[in-house]
């Protein structure tokens, strides 16, 4: 069994700053990719930042230069630093991990919510 925990989410104004943190738990020797997808209703899941094992990251382009994704091995946790938040980042923010068996699992969502 593997858990995934998300912490992090709240209400902030816009220009605002929050970090998510993520941590696996349970049965999951080695990770490959760690990532944040976000959603809002009536829309598909979107990837918002992703980071592989050996540290390369990728990023929406509605993100680059305001959100850091990081990762730290030794815990199992992956985190998301969202700086200057913008009203249209409000979502229900998901983190994902690949293992590296290539099983992939989802936390269970944490809400950010961006007031202008």
């Amino acid at each position: 069994q593997v858990q995934l925990g998300e912490s992090g989410g709240g209400a902030v104004q816009a220009g605002g700053s929050l970090r998510l943190s993520c941590a696996a738990s349970g049965v999951i020797f080695s990770i490959n990719d760690m990532g944040w997808y976000r959603q809002v209703p009536g829309k598909q899941r979107e990837l918002v930042a992703s980071i592989a094992s050996i540290g390369s990251t990728n990023y929406a382009d509605s993100v680059k230069g305001r959100f850091t994704i990081s990762r730290d091995n030794a815990k199992k946790t992956v985190y998301l630093q969202m700086n200057g938040l913008k009203p249209e980042d409000t979502a229900v923010y998901y983190c994902n991990v690949e293992a590296a068996n290539y099983r992939t699992y989802w936390g269970q969502g944490t809400q950010v919510t961006v007031s202008s």
